[in-house]
């Protein structure tokens, strides 16, 4: 086992945010590769176990994925939603799912904001039907980015006057509705393609810790990390292996965004971002530890 582990965010560094999907096939075979040499893999996302098994593990799957993880001590791992629900993955693909029901969204949220969408957004945004604890809404693919971003504020909007009718704590940046105990247990995060309802209980933080509990309980950890991500969110997987004492680097595959301040070094790929700089750090590991 080499002394490497990895937690990736997905959209940004693996998924193009135009395709959506790993549109650089070098990111496929270079993934497949550290798996296959026992760099312990996790994939630490908003998304739904849904996307991750159509758009990244099976992919990575008609790569070799199978015979990678077929060796002894090979670890791979998936949290969805940010830490709501997570699943093992194997030389079989991704195993069954866990759901943390106590962290989802009433029903009756989840159908009036779908039924919101169908009447007023059909043609611009879509509601994420894979979602299992979250309530997603994504722009659709044929609408370029400045459409949604405009639109975006008056979407979070009315999700946030739901919540409040629904009697749910929410905040909306800095603007917050408790609930009737004085509890705010929601937000609503607005990303650069999506607007989702959430349990504040869930973040990056969270998954990489649910990740290294799944990855200690087979085998020794490496003592040198990795977190790659798009957002200033992900810097939370690279946090909390901070506090518990590793070695680690985050990488900021945007950081026009901002470069947060951090104890532990923050790696840019130059002038590179999401994907293509996504791709040039996996080519650089592969090389590092001879496995080209």
């Amino acid at each position: 086992m080499h002394n490497l582990g990895l937690l990736f965010d997905v959209d940004g560094p693996l998924a193009s945010p135009v395709s959506r999907t790993i549109a650089i096939n070098s990111i496929v075979t270079d993934l497949v590769s550290l798996a296959a040499a026992g760099v312990p893999i996790a994939f630490i996302t908003g998304r739904s176990d849904a996307f991750i098994r159509d758009e990244v593990i099976t992919p990575l799957l008609a790569n070799g994925l199978a015979d990678a993880l077929a060796i002894e001590g090979t670890r791979m791992f998936g949290v969805f939603e940010k830490g709501a629900a997570w699943a093992s993955i194997t030389s079989g693909g991704m195993g069954e799912v866990t759901v943390d029901e106590s962290v989802s969204l009433p029903e009756a949220v989840a159908a009036e904001v779908r039924g919101i969408v169908a009447e007023q957004y059909n043609d611009t945004l879509f509601y994420d039907e894979t979602k299992r604890a979250m309530v997603s809404v994504e722009q659709r693919m044929e609408i370029d980015s400045a459409t949604f971003l405009a639109l975006q504020p008056r979407l979070s909007d009315i999700e946030f006057d739901v919540m409040v009718r629904h009697g749910l704590g929410v905040r909306l940046g800095d603007r917050v509705s408790p609930d009737a105990d004085g509890k705010v247990p929601f937000r609503i995060d607005q990303t650069i393609i999506s607007n989702d309802l959430e349990s504040v209980l869930l973040d990056k933080d969270r998954g990489a810790e649910r990740a290294l509990e799944y990855f200690v309980a087979s085998g020794p950890l490496p003592a040198l990390w990795r977190s790659v991500g798009d957002s200033r969110s992900d810097y939370l997987m690279a946090d909390h292996l901070h506090a518990a004492g590793y070695d680690v680097a985050h990488v900021d595959v945007r950081p026009k965004d901002g470069i947060l301040e951090r104890p532990y070094p923050i790696i840019t790929e130059g002038e590179l971002i999401h994907d293509e700089a996504g791709a040039a750090f996996l080519a650089y590991w592969v090389d590092a530890l001879g496995l080209r």
